[in-house]
């Protein structure tokens, strides 16, 4: 196996607020992959004394552990755990029904031997190649068919879409929403190397439309997450008129993970 992995803040006078990590396990067989996109909330109070960092960094530490450790549950188990036990660490100084309690994207690979397992909440993406070369993206794109409009304000979004029925999900603090998570499986053979990215990465592709999946899983392979990084920070500076990033971010938290099976 061989992997790269490379996060750049957004700000560098911020935190980054994503997580990554790639995990092996003591019996050398399989591995895992877990991205997270923590949610900058607004600055208005958010029912939580704690940052979005602090809220990654122990779900994603859940999340690496017990992708490796216990094999016996699926990703959903996994992700509805790691939320359960990350509650629980702020349960009790928290306001955690806030709709604003630190959340996050989540893209979470497993695989074995036989299979490889995954798990994509939110808008960030995982990226499956397969030994002829084709890419296929797996994206949870409920966040991307919500109308701009409706996404406008905070208020709004948080009363209706966010973690809504017909809205959105993200990882926040009610287990349960490790079900509405984009699953499934390919086998093992199948599978040549993955990419998982947040959204500050998929860019290129999302905003820009610099080219497609497989482009971008080509750019990687070649030339490591660094320049995909560096192509989409030129791409944000140019665009002056704000033709192709709206209302978002100038430069958001970018995160790349490339790993070879």
């Amino acid at each position: 196996m061989r992997s790269e992995l490379i996060s750049a803040p957004g700000d560098p006078a911020r935190p980054d607020e994503d997580y990554a990590s790639v995990g092996l396990p003591a019996s050398g067989q399989g591995g895992s992959i877990v991205v997270l996109d923590g949610v900058t909330p607004p600055a208005t109070d958010h029912g939580c004394l704690h940052s979005v960092p602090w809220f990654t960094a122990r779900l994603g530490g859940a999340l690496s552990e017990l992708s490796v450790s216990r094999r016996d549950l699926t990703l959903t188990e996994i992700l509805g755990r790691a939320i359960s036990r990350t509650a629980d660490a702020h349960r009790a100084t928290c306001d955690l029904s806030h709709p604003r309690t630190p959340q996050a994207t989540v893209v979470l690979a497993r695989w074995s031997a036989d299979s490889v397992e995954y798990l994509v909440l939110s808008d960030s993406a995982l990226l499956v190649e397969s030994p002829a070369g084709t890419v296929i993206p797996v994206l949870d794109d409920r966040l991307a068919r919500m109308p701009r409009a409706t996404l406008a304000a905070h208020a709004a979004t948080d009363a209706t879409l966010r973690n809504k029925e017909g809205g959105f999900f993200t990882a926040a603090a009610d287990p349960s929403v490790a079900a509405r998570a984009v699953t499934g499986t390919f086998p093992r053979a199948e599978v040549r190397a993955l990419t998982a990215l947040t959204d500050g990465a998929t860019r290129w592709v999302e905003k820009f439309g610099e080219g497609d999946w497989t482009d971008l899983f080509t750019l990687i392979r070649k030339e490591g997450g660094q320049s995909l990084i560096d192509r989409v920070r030129t791409l944000e500076r140019s665009d002056t008129e704000r033709t192709f990033l709206g209302r978002s971010k100038t430069h958001d938290d970018a995160t790349v993970v490339y790993a070879e099976l």
